[in-house]
């Protein structure tokens, strides 16, 4: 297949235009500068050691120390052998980050409408404006890569569908499956999960249509050649989600054993998450109006609020006798938002223009196309609301495969970031489309023109009454300084009537130059322009407010944003193994402590369950003698001066130590309940189903038994024990059996959970080595599937062609 350089040229130019673009967006990149995003340095602190194991050895440790006591890094950083996708994925993304992710929001969007025959002047404006979606850029500007990564590439699965449905089976094949195996390993399993939705309703719509027009056939074949697509794809990046699947049976996103509340309170038992958690962040119904109107909800709590009613109010508090230090604490705890969510980093807006676009567009596109998009909208904004729609919630948390391992149900409205710009371009599509009638058209404009731009004109004019614009904070705040209320609330009211006019506006005038060109005032290539110019000054301007060049600061405090305190600096002076508790930060969202030292807390979204447990139950409740047992050696606190400090604790248990007594129980609540009064340098907590028939209960002591950690790495670690009669051993280190492996002067020797998250084994008397080993063959077997279905992936298409060629011939 060949082709000229008039066809190719077009692409150019989109590469081109979307480079430009992205670069100009996040300009300090080109002086070498680095986006500073709060998720992502906790995560350089989380994953130094692994990276430290990887830099040194040149290979994967699987697992880290210095993260909730110890955890499998799957789920932290990982780099998996023969991961060729990643190598196609570094290509994609060959600008500095954040420039990478958002040159792949418009690359894929841009490739999904080409498969759409979108025009390819139309097809760029689209792009840009899907990619520079409010909620797009922020989750770039807190660091939520992943997600941005696997949402970039949700319109390149999409084109891939498309093209097997337009009867191009070999290249939608090839698409689907390259498409896939990059969102896949874009390792944002949520994203991919409401991928799946958005795909089950093209589906549902493409079923029905082949039924009416008889094409069942074709939907079957359609459905086959996706399946095994998908299924190489899955193949590709097989050993990393088995991995993961691996570590989530023992996370936070798993169901518990326990029955009981950390205040002895029944619980009831899920197998996901619980439905306070999954639904803390819900969209309020009316914060639905974000998408349409950027501060409809008043935007984020760091709205500007210089020269306000409330700064005003306060200074005249302040002139009548408030003390000044109050006056700037309210100032400071002050929040524009309204909404029903605990913080918002951005309002999630999308555009005025793309929902006037997408009104027109119900009226122009074919029904097919249009019911897909417009359902999927609608499914999510329904299921964005959550906790404010239980029906519907409820029914998916309780009946739906997997919806309760994900939190933030607002989330989900990603599928109408996607759907909102694309069938509007869809509609701009139909309205340049000379086979659509000219009547048509301007109903659609009509109409579109009267909703979108009579509900803009409605909260201009009398959207105030409609809503309080208070939270329950304004009332307690209230109650203590009268008139706080009022200042705050017309703030927050002259926020939303702004940017009501300011959407009206940018109705007006799109609605304006569309008329004129359907009235052949304005030709195509002027509408295009005029609407370009449009999209880009709205949803840049509002970007903006929430990502712009102050986010960017030098590489190294990108690189290195840790500094050594002069409390670390002491601490580390201590070259032993040992943990430190870091009480003046919430430990268990607390990645900086890793950095420098294996901390008891650690930062990550699906946290190892039974240690969430364990702090929930123990640590929470300061039991002294669970920090004893995790051998932390150093405390951090921090007096009612803000002052830092660091107690060093005599009593840690140390790496390894000998008890007397193993305390059976026969539940998990008795076990997590045990540790309550345990002693636990002289006894272990077991539960009955981690013994084997001929362990001992007791132990004599042995004044002169004496164990040494001899040797440290990430997933090896050695003693040297020497005792005089049998003993039974507990390590401060966690236990997990996916992989670590106990060996006794080399021979495999079995090793039990005790104390609820920690190993604990049975030795013979004399002088014995002992080294635990992390071998994970969890990584052995995803490789091998993995190798396969690359193969698979390369052979299918090729022997397709052939076959092809041969019937052609």
């Amino acid at each position: 297949m060949k082709f000229s350089v008039k066809e190719i040229t077009p692409y150019l130019i989109a590469i081109a235009v979307f480079v430009f673009v992205s670069l100009a967006y996040f300009s300090p990149v080109l002086q070498g500068k680095k986006i500073q995003q709060s998720d992502i340095t906790q995560f350089i602190g989380s994953s130094k050691e692994i990276k430290d194991f990887r830099k040194e050895y040149g290979e994967e440790p699987y697992w880290t120390n210095t993260s909730f006591g110890g955890m499998p890094s799957y789920a932290v950083s990982t780099y998996y052998p023969n991961d060729f996708i990643k190598s196609i994925d570094k290509l994609l993304r060959f600008l500095p980050r954040p420039a990478d992710y958002l040159f792949l929001y418009f690359l894929s969007f841009f490739i999904l409408l080409t498969v759409l025959k979108v025009d390819w002047k139309l097809a760029i404006i689209g792009s840009l404006g899907f990619g520079l979606s409010t909620y797009l850029i922020i989750i770039l500007g807190v660091g939520h890569n992943a997600k941005a990564h696997a949402i970039a590439y949700m319109p390149l699965v999409l084109g891939g569908i498309l093209l097997v449905f337009q009867h191009k089976y070999l290249f939608g094949f090839v698409l689907t499956a390259l498409a896939m195996s990059l969102e896949v390993s874009a390792s944002h399993i949520q994203m991919t999960y409401y991928l799946l939705f958005l795909v089950i309703i093209f589906g549902i719509v493409q079923l029905i249509e082949s039924v009416k027009n008889k094409e069942l056939p074709h939907f079957g074949k359609s459905i086959g050649v996706l399946l095994i697509a998908v299924l190489i794809a899955i193949g590709t990046n097989a050993t990393s989600l088995l991995a993961m699947k691996e570590y989530s049976e023992h996370s936070t996103r798993s169901k518990s054993e326990l029955t009981i509340n950390p205040d002895g309170s029944s619980k009831q038992v899920t197998s996901g998450l619980s439905k306070d958690y999954i639904t803390e962040y819900s969209c309020g119904r009316a914060e639905t109006f974000n998408l349409f109107i950027p501060r409809f909800m008043g935007g984020t709590r760091h709205e500007s609020l210089e020269n306000s009613e409330l700064q005003s109010f306060l200074q005249d508090a302040v002139n009548k006798g408030l003390n000044p230090n109050d006056a700037n604490y309210l100032m400071q705890i002050a929040s524009m938002y309204w909404g029903e969510q605990p913080i918002v980093a951005a309002p999630a807006y999308i555009g005025a223009l793309f929902i006037f676009l997408f009104v027109l567009a119900l009226f122009l596109v074919e029904p097919k196309i249009r019911n897909w998009l417009l359902a999927a909208t609608i499914f999510s904004i329904l299921l964005s609301w959550g906790k404010n729609f239980n029906i519907i919630t409820d029914f998916f948390i309780d009946y739906v495969p997997l919806y309760n391992k994900f939190r933030a149900v607002s989330s989900i409205q990603v599928i109408a970031e996607l759907a909102i710009p694309l069938l509007g371009i869809l509609g701009l599509k139909e309205l340049f489309s000379n086979e659509t009638a000219k009547e048509l058209k301007l109903k659609a404009l009509k109409w579109a023109t009267i909703i979108v731009g009579g509900l803009a004109l409605l909260f201009v004019i009398g959207g105030t009454g409609l809503f309080t614009f208070e939270t329950a904070i304004d009332l307690q705040i209230e109650e203590q300084i009268s008139g706080f209320l009022d200042a705050i609330t017309a703030d927050r009211k002259t926020l939303f009537v702004n940017d009501s006019l300011r959407s009206l506006v940018f109705v007006v005038l799109i609605s304006g130059a569309i008329w004129l060109f359907l009235k052949e005032k304005l030709n195509k290539n002027i509408l295009l322009i005029v609407l370009a110019v449009l999209l880009l000054f709205d949803l840049v301007n509002v970007d903006k407010r929430y990502v712009d060049n102050n986010f960017f600061v030098s590489a190294r405090k990108v690189d290195k944003p840790f500094v050594a305190s002069k409390i670390d600096k002491e601490i580390l002076k201590d070259k032993s193994i040992y943990r430190v508790a870091d009480f003046t930060k919430n430990i268990m969202a607390d990645g900086a402590t890793s950095y420098f030292h294996k901390s008891i807390g650690g930062y990550h979204a699906a946290k190892p369950r039974r240690y969430q447990e364990l702090y929930d139950f123990q640590i929470a409740k300061n039991n002294i003698q669970v920090l004893n047992m995790l051998n932390t050696k150093y405390l951090i606190f921090e007096d009612e001066n803000g002052q830092k400090s660091v107690q060093q604790n005599p009593e840690a248990n140390g790496n390894a130590w000998f008890i007397n007594r193993l305390k059976i129980v026969k539940t998990a609540n008795e076990e997590i309940g045990a540790l309550d009064s345990l002693n636990t340098k002289s006894e272990a907590v077991i539960n009955s189903n981690q013994l084997s028939s001929d362990i001992a209960k007791n132990y004599s002591i042995d004044t002169t038994a004496t164990i040494k950690l001899i040797s440290y790495e990430a997933n090896e670690l050695a003693y040297k024990v020497k005792t005089n009669t049998n003993q039974f051993i507990v390590f401060s280190e966690m236990y997990y059996k996916n992989g670590w492996n106990a060996y006794v002067d080399g021979v495999l020797t079995p090793h039990y959970r005790v104390n609820y998250v920690l190993r604990g084994m049975e030795i013979t008397k004399g002088e014995n080595n002992i080294t635990f080993k992390f071998e994970p063959t969890i990584i052995k077997n995803g490789n091998t599937i993995t190798l396969i279905s690359y193969v698979l992936l390369l052979m299918i298409p090729l022997g397709w062609f052939i076959i092809q060629k041969k019937k052609s011939k």
